[in-house]
């Protein structure tokens, strides 16, 4: 990709966050001319503010002017759905919808909209949205659903709020969600404060299966340095989490890989680490799942 963008000089570059992390730390890359860029877009992940800080420098300082802006969509509805104007950049932002495609915040398990600010589920409608799954219409029904405005809506699984500008900011996949002693942790905000620390490249977080916690935080990391791994490492990683966030966000233990397994395009794959450490506890009868 970095030797495509040297030869070709795109305006625009959209990627996944891995992308741009992994062209930041390449060589050839940080020796071009990036002058062409207009602008860049991150998507289907979300982008830790590290990753985007660093890639906007590199940016800056080989000639470009412009932002790494985060966009959303999903395959039910054609990819992008939204994105975030060049002229008004917000934190944690996706942006707005498309012209042609609309979007709102329901309530959870209800089809009634949420107030501004309030967290609910990410709902769509317009010519994007899926007709339904092939041969599936149990769960078709339960995706497509008739709001009380009469058009069909799209659940999309993920949890969002949209602020009075209509600005829409994705928070996780319904799914990712870790239910740990009751309290909710976004696997989001815990990898975010890994991908601070100085030694860490790669981070992930999953929730374990916990006859105690229902779910129990572990996290995932590939060190910058494979060499630093070890129990004081972990020790150093839990700590900086527990300056950082509350106590039942932080992992209890960290295990360094060499890599994290990735999507087939370039997501961390969190789902293969869960089912990783289901079969493992499966392994040792610990699983009642």
């Amino acid at each position: 990709m970095a030797k495509l963008i040297k030869a070709k000089r795109p305006t625009f570059v959209i990627g996944v966050p891995t992308l741009f992390d992994a062209l930041s730390r390449n060589p050839e890359f940080q020796k071009t001319d990036l002058s062409c860029l207009k602008a860049t877009f991150s998507g289907a992940d979300t982008l830790p503010k590290t990753v985007k800080e660093r890639f906007e420098e590199i940016v800056k300082k080989q000639g470009g002017n412009c932002q790494l802006l985060e966009g959303y969509g999903l395959t039910e509805a054609v990819t992008a759905i939204m994105v975030t104007p060049f002229d008004e950049y917000r934190e944690g932002g996706v942006g707005v919808p498309f012209p042609d495609m609309h979007a709102k915040i329901v309530k959870f398990g209800t089809t009634e909209e949420a107030p501004a600010a309030e967290e609910g589920e990410i709902c769509l409608h317009g010519p994007a949205v899926m007709l339904g799954y092939l041969d599936h219409p149990e769960e078709t029904a339960e995706t497509l659903k008739t709001h009380p405005d009469g058009k069909v809506w799209l659940h999309t699984g993920d949890i969002g709020t949209m602020d009075e500008d209509g600005f829409f900011y994705f928070k996780l996949r319904l799914k990712r969600m870790i239910k740990s002693s009751g309290m909710n942790v976004y696997p989001a905000q815990v990898e975010d404060v890994l991908y601070r620390h100085p030694d860490v490249r790669e981070a992930c977080i999953i929730g374990i299966p916990d006859e105690a916690q229902v779910q129990r935080v572990k996290g995932f990391v590939v060190l910058k340095d494979p060499a630093k791994a070890g129990p004081d490492k972990e020790k150093e990683l839990v700590a900086y989490c527990q300056e950082h966030l509350i106590k039942w966000s932080c992992p209890r233990e960290i295990e360094f890989r060499e890599s994290l397994p990735k999507t087939l395009v370039g997501k961390i794959a969190f789902n293969v680490l869960e089912q990783d450490e289901i079969a493992k506890l499966k392994k040792e009868g610990k699983y009642a799942g």
